[in-house]
Parts: structure tokens; sequence; C-alpha cells
């Protein structure tokens, strides 16, 4: 490890994690697709606030504690900073009150739970939905 590195605080655990699989959700259609794909696969949508250390936080502690592996589930992360008419679309299109962070589980085209802020890594047991 370099001293940049330590500098910095990376770290070899830091170095080796692996990446989420994360499907970024950045245009509208995709929520047709969503909505098509959750008839086979349950959908999770993770609502994220870049400027907002919470939400930084529930993020981090949610990759950490979940298996993006899973083949029976596509996870999406939505920016809401820059992608705000697609969060304002999903509470009207789902009738679910917007919130940051919040988690949306989406199956046949409903959504089956949701929950925001720390609630998100105390109640989001995947398997329950699959």
């Amino acid at each position: 490890m370099s001293i940049f590195s330590n500098i910095l605080g990376a770290n070899k655990n830091e170095i080796d994690k692996p990446v989420f699989n994360w499907i970024s959700l950045t245009e509208m259609n995709q929520l047709k697709e969503i909505i098509e794909l959750s008839n086979t696969k349950l959908i999770v949508i993770f609502k994220h606030s870049t400027r907002c250390g919470i939400s930084r936080g529930v993020l981090s502690q949610f990759e950490k504690a979940t298996d993006s592996s899973l083949e029976n589930v596509a996870f999406y992360y939505l920016d809401l900073l820059k992608y705000r008419n697609i969060s304002n679309e999903i509470a009207s299109n789902f009738n679910v009150y917007h919130q940051s962070p919040q988690v949306l589980l989406i199956k046949n085209g409903k959504v089956v739970t949701h929950n925001s802020h720390y609630d998100i890594i105390s109640s989001v047991i995947l398997e329950d939905y699959i």
C-alpha cells in the first residue's frame, strides 16, 4: 500500500471490496422496463441523495449487507439530485411518498414494501420477496 493510500484513507479491504451490481436509473422510459421486469424479478430501487450524509451511510450499509449477485433481483440506483423528475414519477406511479434515502421493492408491477432512512437497513430482507 502506498503512502498516498494511507493519507487518502484507502485500505486493502476497501480496495478489494467487490463493486455493487447497480443499474443506474437515468431515463424515464426505464420505469416501464422496470414494471415489465418486475413480473419475473424482484426490483430494488435505491433513491440516494449524494449530498446527504445519512443517505451515504445507509447506502454503504445496504451495499455491505446485500448480495447484489442474486440472479432473480435487479438493483437500480437513482441519484435524486440529477434525476428528481424520475423520483417524482416513481412517487406518482407507485403511490409512495418521496423520501431520501429510500428503498422500494417492486414485484408484479407493485411496490411490495418500501422504507427510508435507517429503517432501510433493518427491514430489507430480500429473501422474503423473492
